[in-house]
Parts: structure tokens; C-alpha cells; sequence
């Protein structure tokens, strides 16, 4: 029983934690006595405490693989990959936060709701990697989903904002209902709902090649796309990650890409239908990679690009999907660590430069006179988000090509190096705006704040190093993808 309640702790305490954040919340910033202080500060350094500390009972139960509980077994699993996934998520957690001081600061936006509000996805992510079971996967979705709706819309004196998060619960709705009518459709073909017991039930089964299976495996797939911002579900994203506050595009950016990821992984491997959704993924894949380098050529605004660059990488961490192989889920893994790190230090500059209403790619004009460092270093991530070596982001699509060639997926692997080559044009196109080009009026940028330079030095220094010494990494995500298939 102990095992069981070390096991849980991280999730328990996340919860309990996000709970007295908001009463501490609500009961400090009405209070008449300290005349209704701002509270974004105080509860910020508070929740990115309490996302540390989840961290370190998360390393405390790492040795607990298996837990011998039915209630536990039935519901949720326990492996390296889990651990893996919930410690880069709860990373992406921390990096959003951090982003928030400042920015409250800058923008009069002094909700303290925010913090809690990005911290109850979180914990509903941390189930959602772990879930082993159709009921537990879709009760974990949706209060994260219901987060997102209320965090796109958080400054309500946008109409940008405001029209973010209306889009965003009316389209959210639709793939709710399809992903939960796909469970139904599974567990009114079978009888099951527990993966292994899906495994067992498919295996050599002619039923499996029913049109109420492939209706049901359809329909998740279709739900997790909409998630995930994967073509042709991807009408929504440019619009709300433009709406969105900075720090809510980047969480929205990086972390339901990494549960969803975790989890859909998880239901091909067991659910022993991976093939189905392996070719649905091939496709989307490849057209994710083709439009995400196409339509961001034609974006003005400096947040549009970065969401279709968001587009077009789900296509290449998608390749390793659709592999379904060790090697496949390996390199799905190194890209989403290396995708995560460059997305946090793009939006913490992009969130910089907000501060001084830089809000088209026009602005960015002279940066390099100007602001050289935050030139410099969103220069590098540009670069790296094209794939160019030595950076990281060359490691991550060597190793998702590498991947798609070694399975036989000969047309996925040269599809995606002449996307890297397309994309790389609307990349450059910053860079040299930056440092090229004479902009219509000069901007006096701010300095950074120090919890956004802090940040952007670790993010900088993995994306710059990593090329050196990449053993580590690819050691670590070895045994995630193998602890997979055991």
C-alpha cells in the first residue's frame, strides 16, 4: 500500500497543491487588509515550487516500475517511458511559468488564476501519460481541454483573447465527442477497455476488421489529430495561438503534444491496432510537413509562422510514429525533448519583444543594432528549428528520417528534407530581418527580465551543445522506447 500511495504522490501532490494555491489565491488578493495585492508573482513562484517539488517525488518513485495493485494495474502503468514523458512535460510546465512574471507585469494582466490554471492541465496530463485504459484516457483529456478553453481567453479586455477562446471551445467540442464515440465504438465491438485486454481480444482476431473497430480506431485518431494541431485538423491553431496570451501559446505549443504523443503511443502498442493508425498517421504526417513549410511563408505577424512551424513539426515527430518500431518511438522521443526546448526559447523572446509591442515580423527590423543577444540567440533557434547542423534540431530530424528510412517509409524521409529545405526559407526571412533590414521606426526594446534570461541560457546552451555529446540523450530514450514494449 505504500508503494502504491509513492507511487501516486507526484499526482496527488500536484493536486492538493494547485487546490491551496487557489484558496490562498482568492483569500490573499480579496483581502481589504493588504489592500487586494497583485498576486501573479507570489502564486507563480509558488506553483514553480510546487512543479519542482513534483519533479523530485517523481525521481523518488522512478525505482517503482510495477506497482501490485489491481486498482493501479487496471487503470494506469508505470515504466521508464512514463517517467520520461511526465519529467519533460513537468519541465515544459516549469519553463511556461517562469515566462509569466514579467509578462503579467508588462501587459496589466493580473489574474493569478492564470498559474492555477496552466497547473490543473498539468495534472491532468500526468494521468493521461499513465493511462492504460480507454475510461481513464478520456477523463483525463477532457478537464485538460476544459483548462485550455478558459486560458485562451484569459485577458478578457482582448477581443483577440476573447475570440481565441471561443473558437477554441466550439472546434474543441466537436473531437471530444468523436474521440469518446470512438472508445464506445471499441468497447461495443470487444467488450474492453483495458489495453492489454484490447491486445489480447484483437490478436488473431477476424473482428478486428470490423467496421465498428475501424469506425472507433478512425475516430481516435481523428480526436488525438485535433489535439495535436496535425493537418487537416489544423484550421484552429493559428488563430488561437495568435489570440493567446505568449505564455499560453507556448503551453499550448509543447505540452499536449507531449501527452498525447505518450499516450497514442501507448494505445497502438497495446491495443494491437497500430497499424491501422500508423497509415493514417503516414498520411497526416506528410501532409502536416507540407503545409506547415507552405503556409507560413505568407504570415506578416511575428506568433503566426511559429504556429504553423508548430504544424509542420508535428508532421516530423509524427514519422517516428509511424515507424512502429523501437527505433521509431526512440527518435519520437528526441524529437519532442528537442522540439519542447526550442519552443520555450522562441516564445520567451517572442515574449520579450511583446513587452515593446513588437507584434509583426516588420518589427523585428534592426534587432541586431539594437537588442544583439535576443538577436543572436532567436537566431540560433530559427536555425535550429530549420534543421541546420550543429544545432539541435539537425539531431532530432537525422534521427526521425533515420528512423522513417530504416523501417521501409522511403517517401516519408525524402518528404520531409525537402519540407526542412522549404521551411527554412520563412526561418532565414527572420534572421535576415533582424540583421539586414532598416525598419519604418525604431523600437527602444526593454531589457529582458532575469527569470526569461536564466531561461533562455539553458534552453540556448542544449540547443548549441547537444550536437557534441548527444550520447546521453539517445541513451536515456533507448531504454523510454524499450521499457515500451516490455
Amino acid at each position: 500500500m505504500f508503494n502504491l500511495f509513492l507511487a501516486v504522490s507526484p499526482e496527488i501532490f500536484i493536486i492538493n497543491a494547485t487546490s491551496i494555491l487557489l484558496i490562498h489565491g482568492v483569500v490573499f488578493s480579496t483581502s481589504k487588509k493588504y489592500d487586494y495585492p497583485p498576486l501573479v508573482s507570489n502564486v507563480g513562484w509558488l506553483g514553480l515550487l510546487s512543479v519542482l517539488i513534483t519533479l523530485l517525488l517523481l525521481a523518488a518513485g522512478a525505482p517503482l516500475l510495477t506497482i501490485a495493485h489491481l486498482f493501479w494495474n487496471n487503470f494506469f502503468r508505470r515504466d521508464n517511458f512514463t517517467y520520461f514523458c511526465q519529467i519533460l512535460l513537468l519541465l515544459s510546465t516549469a519553463g511556461t511559468i517562469s515566462m509569466c512574471f514579467d509578462s503579467s507585469e508588462q501587459e496589466r494582466f493580473d489574474a493569478f488564476e492564470f498559474i492555477v490554471l496552466i497547473l490543473l492541465p498539468t495534472r491532468s496530463m500526468l494521468f493521461m501519460i499513465s493511462a492504460h485504459d480507454s475510461i481513464a484516457m478520456y477523463l483525463a483529456i477532457e478537464p485538460q481541454s476544459l483548462c485550455f478553453y478558459v486560458i485562451a481567453a484569459s485577458k478578457r479586455k482582448s477581443e483577440f483573447s476573447t475570440e481565441a477562446g471561443s473558437k477554441y471551445l466550439i472546434l474543441g467540442a466537436f473531437p471530444s465527442g468523436i474521440l469518446l464515440f470512438g472508445c464506445s465504438m471499441i468497447y461495443g465491438s470487444t467488450g474492453a477497455t483495458h489495453f492489454d485486454q484490447l491486445a489480447k481480444i484483437l490478436t488473431g482476431y477476424e473482428g478486428a476488421r470490423s467496421s465498428g473497430i475501424f469506425m472507433g480506431i478512425l475516430s481516435i485518431a481523428v480526436g488525438f489529430l485535433f489535439k495535436i494541431t496535425a493537418v487537416p485538423f489544423h484550421m484552429w491553431a493559428p488563430d488561437i495561438y495568435e489570440g493567446s496570451p505568449t505564455p499560453v501559446t507556448a503551453f499550448l505549443s509543447i505540452a499536449p503534444k507531449i501527452s498525447i504523443s505518450a499516450n497514442i503511443s501507448r494505445v497502438s502498442i497495446y491495443g494491437s491496432y497500430g497499424a491501422t493508425l500508423q497509415q493514417i498517421f503516414f498520411f497526416c504526417s506528410i501532409a502536416s510537413m507540407i503545409l506547415g513549410a507552405l503556409a507560413a511563408m505568407a504570415q506578416t505577424k511575428v506568433k503566426r509562422p511559429l504556429a504553423h512551424s508548430s504544424i509542420g513539426h508535428v508532421g516530423y515527430i509524427r514519422t517516428g510514429f509511424s515507424c512502429g518500431t523501437i527505433e521509431g518511438i526512440q527518435s519520437l522521443l528526441i524529437g519532442i525533448f528537442i522540439y519542447a526546448l526550442m519552443t520555450i526559447d522562441a516564445f520567451a523572446i517572442v515574449s520579450a519583444l511583446r513587452q515593446t509591442r513588437v507584434k509583426y515580423i516588420a518589427d523585428l527590423g534592426a534587432l541586431a543594432k539594437t537588442n544583439p543577444i535576443s538577436a543572436i540567440t532567436f537566431s540560433i533557434t530559427m536555425f535550429s528549428y530549420a534543421g541546420i547542423p550543429p544545432l539541435a534540431g539537425f539531431c532530432s530530424k537525422f534521427y526521425l528520417f533515420f528512423a522513417a528510412l530504416g523501417c521501409g517509409a522511403y517517401f516519408l524521409a525524402p518528404v520531409g528534407v525537402v519540407t526542412s529545405v522549404i521551411g527554412r526559407f520563412y526561418y532565414i526571412r527572420l534572421a535576415k530581418r533582424m540583421f539586414f533590414d532598416t525598419p519604418r521606426t525604431w523600437i527602444l526594446y526593454e531589457p529582458m527580465d532575469r527569470n526569461k534570461s536564466l531561461l533562455l541560457a539553458m534552453t540556448s546552451s542544449f540547443i548549441t551543445s547537444s550536437f557534441l555529446y548527444p550520447s546521453p540523450l539517445f541513451s536515456v530514450t533507448h531504454q523510454m522506447a524499450l521499457s515500451s514494449y516490455l
